[in-house]
């Protein structure tokens, strides 16, 4: 089966090759109920549930909690280029900022964008660390964790999630941004730490994702 990652003319993190690399990633493991924790701009939630639905039909789930531009905590810097939406390709900047006046990271934004998913999916906004203590997450099959990126955010994500699917065996929690700057630290610590106190194996792809199978 090949599914390429597309951009959709929308902001996302995972550029040039790596949103195929992740997608690749997806496909090894076939999920059928997939949680993602940031959804930014929902480009990935796209990408997954097109993949999703190619595998399971119309038997899929997709949850997705991000910020959706509430105040983030102390502890997280939101990217400027988030906060004022700026845009390299100035035909982009015109579209979104001045046709459509349009925040690509609202959840407004980013239901519609999904649309054409809506039986599938449920967008959740809100701090993670919140969220996810009263989510029932106990059938997810994969995680993809990228959200807030300091060492509390991640570290307690990590546990909150691991907590509700740790007696699903198989499923995968896959970490963006594990080992990919020198300028993100928080990520690979809380990581590397979190790995560590449950004994779990950690599989580092391409310098960039950490794969954990539950």
């Amino acid at each position: 089966m090949k599914i390429t990652y597309k951009t959709y003319w929308r902001k996302t993190g995972l550029k040039k090759d790596w949103g195929q690399v992740f997608l690749n990633i997806v496909n090894e493991h076939k999920p059928k109920v997939f949680l993602e924790v940031g959804v930014f701009c929902g480009v990935t939630a796209r990408n997954v549930c097109e993949l999703l639905r190619e595998i399971n039909k119309n038997e899929f789930k997709y949850v997705g909690i991000d910020l959706f531009g509430q105040k983030s905590s102390e502890d997280e810097v939101v990217p400027d280029y988030l906060k004022k939406q700026k845009f390299s390709n100035p035909l982009k900047n015109f579209f979104y900022n001045f046709i459509l006046r349009e925040n690509l990271n609202s959840y407004e934004s980013v239901k519609k964008f999904l649309k054409k998913f809506s039986k599938n999916i449920t967008l959740i906004e809100g701090n993670s660390n919140i969220v996810l203590k009263n989510l029932e997450i106990n059938n997810i099959d994969f995680v993809f964790l990228d959200g807030g990126h300091s060492f509390k955010t991640v570290y307690e994500d990590l546990n909150l999630i691991y907590k509700k699917i740790c007696n699903k065996k198989g499923s995968v929690l896959l970490c963006d941004d594990y080992d990919d700057s020198s300028y993100i630290t928080g990520v690979k610590k809380a990581v590397d730490k979190f790995v560590n106190e449950k004994n779990l194996k950690l599989e580092v792809i391409r310098s960039r994702f950490a794969k954990i199978i539950i």
